[in-house]
């Protein structure tokens, strides 16, 4: 019988089958935080200087361009700080591109507007076919593999890098970050790691009803290689380069723009919302708020009794989740018979389905090696 285990410092646990715990019951979220992540980030501390100085390298290079960068921008807190430290900090000039795949809460709508408003940007917006993201959420649910955001996040990311790459925009400015990120969720609780073409066209082709003709779909490796190492496209993380203090941005965004923040992170999309407040923990057991818990005691900003305390009840009541059931479902066009046998049904993984899995993996592997990643990936 196997004994579950937590993390005596985070809150991470057994429920990601590769943990390893040392003799004083820490796990290697916590060793890998302190021995790769932190000599490097100093969380942010003195590194404003060589932030401020890549910022005018940037602005030297486009001059003669309408834009310096481009930022992807949910609505939620690790874009919308991107966007103002950018703007207001670093005085560059970003477009500000937003991929609607259908799930905009109204809050995220209107986080959007006030910023872009107040900084006085520009933004240009992609609306996926809803036809085609529709399909190839329906085959994502069929396939009953973990990693039900796989579609939204290959919209987001595909149509961002594609826009860039058209319109000769080299950098690429995101709300990744250390601070509220640096304990990865774990592949298990279905954060595959990059857009896999193999992986996503072997379900739709199972499950899918239509083609997709105008989805966009950047493989991980034409990303990495072809647009980065080629084409010179840069993927920049600035907030790694200021003290960044989750309840201090929100604080600050409402005062300057009425931004708004949300109930716990991802809450940008009702389908997240949904995902991870309730099929991924009801129907396989994963909850990823331990990961974005455990990333907030590494970093000083909630305490472990705080996250245990918090993670012992779900962020909506039971009758706004059945509430978000019923709509997701409606959404998608499946009876509430269909959605609920879909629930019930048998677990698999992307192992069940043909992957590149095996290539991301030494490609990670590699990036871990040459200290460009310094993330524990499962």
């Amino acid at each position: 019988m196997t004994t579950n285990q937590t993390c005596s410092k985070t809150i991470m646990d057994t429920t990601d089958p590769n943990i390893i715990f040392n003799n004083f019951g820490e796990s290697d979220y916590y060793t890998n935080f302190l021995e790769r992540i932190v000599p490097e980030w100093n969380f942010g501390r003195g590194r404003m200087d060589e932030l401020l100085k890549y910022a005018e390298k940037i602005k030297s290079e486009c001059k003669n361009k309408e834009y310096d960068c481009i930022i992807g921008l949910s609505g939620g807190l690790d874009s919308s700080y991107c966007v103002y430290i950018t703007a207001e900090v670093l005085k560059l000039r970003p477009l500000i591109y937003h991929v609607d795949a259908g799930w905009n809460t109204e809050q995220a709508i209107s986080n959007i507007e006030k910023l872009i408003t107040g900084l006085n940007l520009d933004l240009y917006t992609d609306v996926i076919n809803w036809n085609e993201m529709k399909d190839l959420q329906r085959s994502f649910f069929k396939a009953q593999i973990p990693d039900q955001d796989m579609p939204q996040d290959i919209a987001f990311f595909s149509s961002l890098y594609k826009f860039a790459n058209k319109n000769g925009i080299k950098y690429v400015f995101t709300g990744a970050n250390y601070s509220t990120e640096c304990c990865r969720e774990p592949e298990e609780w279905g954060a595959y790691p990059g857009i896999d073409i193999v992986l996503v066209n072997d379900i739709h082709k199972s499950f899918g009803n239509i083609k997709l003709k105008s989805f966009p779909i950047i493989d991980i490796l034409t990303y990495k290689i072809y647009y980065q190492k080629m084409l010179g496209m840069k993927i920049f993380h600035p907030l790694n380069y200021i003290e960044y203090n989750k309840k201090e941005v929100e604080d600050l965004l409402y005062k300057k723009f009425g931004w708004k923040s949300f109930k716990h992170k991802h809450h940008e999309s009702r389908f997240t919302r949904f995902i991870e407040d309730y099929w991924l923990p009801r129907k396989f057991g994963f909850d990823k708020r331990k990961a974005h818990f455990s990333s907030l005691i590494l970093t000083g900003q909630m305490t472990r009794d705080e996250a245990l305390n918090r993670i012992s009840t779900p962020e909506l009541t039971e009758q706004e989740l059945m509430n978000e059931k019923k709509y997701i479902a409606d959404k998608l066009d499946f009876s509430e018979h269909e959605f609920e046998n879909l629930f019930k049904g048998e677990n698999k993984t992307f192992r069940n389905y043909n992957s590149k899995r095996k290539l991301i993996g030494l490609g990670i592997q590699a990036m871990r090696v040459f200290g460009m990643e310094k993330r524990l990936f499962r």
